[in-house]
């Protein structure tokens, strides 16, 4: 286990990352031909990952050949022990199934479990491949909105989910938990019916639990796969969020159910879907068994940013409206009493130099909303911050 301090300073130093053709600052700089945009969108984080997993990469990088390679429990082990170590989920090695990411989950899901013209039940605004996942492979979106109370908290309308299951309208439904992009951390209590729902209508529930790592105190993560009826669902997960690792292509499809798993297998077989890269595992694995204190210090740094950014908008953006970050380290911001059509809003942020998620990304709820990405160092935020602030005067 690494010895070293993961304090503020650790994360306050950052990474440059421009040339290293990543898609966050290189995809900016080239589409925008400016080398002093600031990027608050793409869903990664502008620090080093952890030591252990530079090390792991390190040591398969010295071996000098990169031959086919075996993937098999040894694999699932450690996410295994970090399931039960981390949320308290029991995961046998033989209920994982080792894929590409997590999106590619999604869509081998759609494919195995629903059949072409099916209905496949999400809670809206969600994460962009949500919709594409059902789209490209045929099936038909069924939306069914999330609610706002008057804490500006968004919740699931039960009553609109038994209504389109009970019809007959969905045939599986997906959710997104914690939720992308309106930084729900589930209650116990919602999964649960959520679950019961899909029992009674007798459809697959399949949930992205990508960012499991990043529920905040005094909330913590409720997995599907410990609620009841969680037996029988589908569960997707990554060390690639957490981790800082997306661009190694390494995800997991948790299902207890051997049937289930068996329909998803089959799919990835006929698609030739296959993971196994050599440095996507071995950063996995280490990831899983030595990164705990980096991942403590990190979600310490990420409150941090949280609480500045809120206190920073309350008073120098008055006009935005902070959904409240229970878990993920991407911000719903409400920017409708700006008044600004949302064409206008994202030209005004983009002139000044800073690049945020479009809300429309998320469906039509996400009119008037933008994303913004705060697992940066302290500076790069306050930066972006300022410039939007002016923008947006």
């Amino acid at each position: 286990m690494d010895e070293q301090r993961f304090d503020a300073a650790y994360f306050d130093a950052g990474i440059d990352r421009i040339g290293t053709r990543c898609e966050k600052w290189d995809g900016m700089i080239a589409a925008d031909g400016d080398p002093d945009m600031i990027p608050m969108w793409v869903a990664d984080m502008d620090f080093p990952s952890p030591p252990a997993v530079q090390r792991a990469l390190e040591r398969v990088a010295a071996q000098g050949t990169w031959g086919y390679t075996m993937s098999d429990e040894e694999d699932a082990k450690p996410l295994c022990a970090y399931w039960a170590r981390r949320h308290g989920v029991r995961i046998a090695p033989e209920e994982t199934t080792m894929s590409p990411c997590v999106v590619a989950g999604l869509k081998l899901c759609v494919r195995a479990l629903t059949k072409p013209g099916d209905g496949v039940l999400i809670t809206t605004p969600v994460y962009g491949p949500f919709y594409a996942a059902i789209r490209e492979n045929g099936r038909k979106v069924v939306e069914s909105p999330l609610e706002q109370d008057a804490q500006g908290v968004w919740r699931m309308n039960f009553a609109d989910m038994e209504g389109r299951l009970a019809s007959g309208e969905a045939k599986a439904v997906m959710l997104c938990s914690p939720h992308n992009p309106c930084g729900r951390a589930w209650a116990r209590e919602e999964l649960e019916q959520a679950a019961a729902l899909c029992v009674r209508s007798g459809v697959p529930l399949i949930v992205d639990e990508i960012h499991a790592d990043f529920v905040f105190a005094p909330r913590s993560h409720v997995s599907i796969l410990s609620v009841p009826g969680g037996e029988n669902v589908v569960m997707l997960c990554a060390a690639s969020k957490t981790f800082n690792v997306a661009g190694l292509q390494q995800s997991a499809i948790v299902c207890r159910d051997a049937q289930v798993r068996g329909a998803i297998r089959r799919e990835m077989s006929a698609a030739g879907v296959v993971s196994g890269n050599v440095f996507a595992l071995a950063a996995t694995r280490a990831a899983y068994t030595d990164c705990d204190a980096w991942l403590d210090g990190l979600k310490d740094y990420l409150v941090a940013n949280r609480d500045f950014t809120c206190a920073y908008i309350a008073e120098h953006m008055p006009g935005i409206c902070v959904t409240p970050l229970e878990a993920t380290y991407l911000m719903w911001l409400d920017c409708r009493a700006l008044g600004l059509s949302q064409e206008a809003l994202l030209a005004r942020i983009r002139g000044a130099g800073v690049r945020v998620n479009d809300g429309l990304f998320f469906g039509e709820q996400g009119r008037g909303f933008i994303r913004l990405n705060i697992a940066c160092p302290r500076a790069q935020l306050a930066a972006a911050l300022e410039r939007m602030a002016k923008a947006l005067r």
